[in-house]
């Protein structure tokens, strides 16, 4: 089934034009006596913006876990019946955007795994480095023959870890996690559970977020603030990097697997959080305002008019205009109802791209010198159709604006950018870029600028997609990619039916059963 897209990510304007692909959304709650499964539903619609590709929500009652996920959005996936199925007082959900494995239901989570003293769900996000390393300590631990997810089909990274889990017959879960998330190299924020306890789990480099939230009667842990707010869940804090939590009836401990090293995402304040979120106590929507005032200090020009690309645009442009004291205006309106097409337009249709999303508005534009402000350029192609519809629609200049430096490395630790050859800001200068896009002229955010406007060290932050300097140790190059798991020379053995030969314990019979 092909991915649906919920229409809200603004790179992907035009058929077939590919942009900065989110990471995934997680979500996790212990909550005696509340319908769990609703509380991760909305949840998990809190975050739809870090996946689009499929969700699923898995809940356990004490003595066994049901999984109920699909192919698309959250609101695709899940109807009354489904949720009223999903018992129980403990819930793990994740809405995904592949960047291990491919675009297939087997590799939707949360995934599903034997364990010494019963069974374990878990969702994940973010980008392991070392999957080659940790396919060899499966084998080495539990042998050649492929078990639980990596048998019935599953080629993520989240499927090893699932896998190593396992731990020995006389370790609990919460022991063997201790003694795995060390071996994990790369970015995680996990939410994993067993029949009685919620855990959650982030590495020591913070890269991805993760917050913790009190209800009345119970805990939540998920991505991003807002999916608290959404269940009305209190903000307590983030989850430390480094830091394991556990939640059950004994209440909640910490402990670290770690020391922390943090090194956060940047482009989360840029692009990829909600602007509602708070990242290590900074608003995400004021970083990007601060990031237009930076970008109208560094980039000044005689203009009419300031305008966003909606919607990712629309907090800097604010800020430019703020700075600038020219005055802010929405020149485009967005479709907020067609997500990505996977119809294949005719030829008349193509020609108008980037229309099917955005369409000027005439009379706010017409004769004006206008300032456009956008997140990030990948390819280009979006920006250049975007100037030559304000061009038609009556733009007298069209000076364009972005709040991130050039992006000119892959990440590796859950952002699916284009190829490094496919990015325009490693073939041109950005002048040769803003004549390739047909503008007047072009103006990158200074990475400095962008990372004084998060308000956090530079120290750490992760700009690696920016720099090229990676907070976290690379492997050689054959041992990366998103699709190193689906290669047939790996240590594992074929694939088979996955199902037969997930043997489950302790309760966990009823986890295989579709609700």
């Amino acid at each position: 089934m092909a991915p649906r897209g919920d229409g809200l990510l603004n790179h992907d304007l035009m058929p077939g034009e590919k942009g900065p692909q989110d990471a995934c959304g997680v979500f996790g709650v212990w909550a005696p006596g509340e319908e769990v499964a609703k509380l991760a539903y909305f949840g998990l619609y809190a975050l739809q913006h870090r996946g689009q590709e499929s969700a699923g929500i898995a809940t356990s009652n004490g003595e066994q876990i049901l999984v109920y996920k699909d192919m698309g959005l959250v609101s695709q996936v899940f109807d009354e019946t489904a949720l009223n199925a999903l018992t129980g007082h403990i819930a793990v959900g994740h809405c995904r955007y592949s960047t291990t494995g491919g675009v297939t239901w087997e590799n939707a989570q949360p995934t599903l795994g034997a364990t010494a003293s019963g069974t374990v769900a878990l969702g994940h996000n973010g980008n392991l480095t070392n999957s080659a390393e940790l396919v060899n300590l499966v084998a080495e631990r539990y042998g050649s023959q492929r078990r639980g997810e990596l048998a019935r089909g599953n080629t993520t990274d989240t499927a090893l870890v699932t896998a190593l889990f396992a731990g020995d017959a006389d370790h609990t879960l919460e022991a063997t996690a201790l003694e795995v998330l060390p071996r994990l190299r790369g970015a995680f924020s996990l939410v994993f559970m067993d029949e009685r306890t919620l855990y959650a789990a982030r590495d020591p480099q913070g890269v991805r977020p993760l917050v913790l939230g009190r209800l009345d009667r119970g805990w939540v842990v998920a991505s991003e603030t807002p999916a608290l707010d959404i269940v009305g869940a209190s903000f307590v804090r983030e989850v430390e990097p480094g830091e394991l939590i556990a939640i059950d009836a004994d209440g909640l401990r910490s402990q670290r697997f770690a020391p922390t090293e943090r090194a956060g995402c940047v482009f989360e304040y840029v692009y990829l959080a909600r602007p509602d979120t708070s990242i290590n106590g900074r608003s995400v929507h004021a970083a990007r305002v601060e990031m237009g005032r930076s970008l109208a200090r560094e980039y000044p020009v005689d203009a009419d008019l300031v305008i966003p690309v909606p919607e990712s645009g629309t907090p800097a442009a604010v800020g430019y205009a703020a700075e600038s004291g020219i005055p802010f205006g929405q020149g485009l309106t967005k479709n907020a109802y067609v997500g990505r097409t996977f119809i294949q337009p005719s030829d008349t249709l193509r020609q108008l791209g980037i229309r099917l999303k955005l369409n000027p508005l005439r009379e706010v534009i017409r004769g004006k010198r206008l300032v456009v402000v956008d997140d990030s350029i990948v390819r280009g192609n979006t920006q250049r159709a975007l100037i030559r519809m304000l061009r038609e629609a009556g733009a007298a200049e069209v000076h364009v604006r972005i709040s991130s430096p050039p992006v000119k490395w892959p990440c590796f630790y859950g952002i699916d950018f284009a190829s490094r050859a496919e990015l325009i800001a490693n073939g041109l200068s950005p002048e040769e870029i803003g004549q390739s896009l047909g503008a007047d002229s072009l103006g990158y955010i200074s990475t400095e600028g962008m990372i004084a406007a998060t308000e956090q060290p530079a120290s750490q932050l992760c700009a690696a997609c920016f720099t090229g300097r990676y907070p976290i140790e690379l492997p050689p190059d054959d041992q990366l990619g998103k699709h190193l798991l689906e290669q047939a020379e790996l240590p594992l053995g074929a694939p088979e039916d996955g199902l037969r030969s997930l043997s489950v314990s302790a309760g966990g019979a009823g986890a295989l059963q579709h609700p």
